[in-house]
């Protein structure tokens, strides 16, 4: 395995966008709103296309607002299903989703017609493409990092409010906390994280990042903090070891696998998501393991 300044951007680029994915992710989760994550990575996609097709470039801004918009409708519109339908916020947000995502695979394949705007990248990502940049820093890099920041100082500034909705909704509309603002505050989060994202691991792939890190977080602390802190944590071990292994030992083990020597390295962003998961089970393999040497140990005491 030879490791390359290109490889440094790409694991610095994975990295910073997973944990930019991440913080919303916690609170996604701390609400029990993790589809609502899943939905506007999704559902974004006609607003992006729509951004496009207004505008007629591919301006971030227009293509910005357009996905914001898109988030917006989603949550919105998935609350009026739920409770004019009756039916459970699963549901309600599958239909949503499943809907705003066709239409903007048909959107994307119109604006395509064109400009060079890929369906593929748009879903799975081109991380190795996205870092080639003749600046000396990548333009992705920089996104990266505002998104992160201003992730880390808007959960740090609402920390409090972030904390008592997840936790007690009624107790925060007694206190004066707009719970719905709250709720709206991050939506909108999580489709500029989304959006940002979209260069680089794709609308399919940003759920594992939306989610995966704070969940297996979770497994590792009970506080709020704790679980932000290690959510950052895996974020950043599952850039890494993603990119490891989609360089040097996934492609030797298919090869031996398949019988196929010439098989070259494979998607970044996909081994990055791969390896979230990895993190995730072998943490919740580990807290199972302990709770049962825990169990043995009480009872050899009774």
């Amino acid at each position: 395995m030879i490791w390359t300044e290109l490889d440094t951007w790409i694991v610095l680029t994975g990295a910073l966008t997973a944990m930019a994915c991440a913080v919303p992710g916690v609170f996604l989760l701390l609400n029990k709103q993790s589809m609502l994550g899943d939905a506007i990575s999704h559902a974004v996609l006609p607003g992006l296309a729509i951004g496009f097709l207004v505008s007629g470039s591919r301006d971030s801004f227009p293509m910005l607002l357009g996905a914001v918009l898109a988030g917006l409708f989603t949550a919105v519109v998935s609350g009026v299903i739920e409770r004019r339908g009756r039916v459970e916020t699963g549901a309600s947000l599958g239909v949503v989703f499943c809907s705003l995502f066709a239409l903007g695979l048909i959107l994307i394949r119109i604006a395509a017609d064109h400009v060079d705007l890929d369906p593929g990248c748009v879903l799975y990502g081109a991380l190795e493409l996205a870092v080639i940049d003749s600046a000396a820093v990548p333009r992705i890099v920089w996104q990266s990092t505002a998104i992160l920041l201003l992730n880390l100082t808007l959960a740090a500034v609402f920390f409090k409010e972030l904390q008592v909705a997840a936790f007690d909704p009624r107790f925060a509309k007694a206190s004066g906390i707009p719970s719905g603002g709250i709720h709206h505050g991050l939506t909108v989060v999580t489709a500029l994280t989304t959006v940002v994202a979209f260069e680089s691991v794709g609308s399919i792939l940003v759920i594992a990042m939306l989610i995966v890190p704070g969940a297996s977080a979770m497994l590792l602390s009970r506080s709020v903090a704790g679980v932000l802190f290690w959510s950052l944590v895996v974020a950043l071990a599952s850039a890494l070891a993603g990119h490891l292994l989609a360089i040097s030992v996934a492609p030797e083990w298919l090869g031996w696998l398949t019988g196929r020597q010439d098989l070259g390295s494979l998607n970044s962003a996909g081994m990055m998501a791969a390896s979230a998961g990895l993190i995730f089970f072998s943490l919740l393999a580990a807290s199972h393991f302990a709770r049962s040497i825990s169990g043995r140990g009480r009872a050899s005491v009774l």
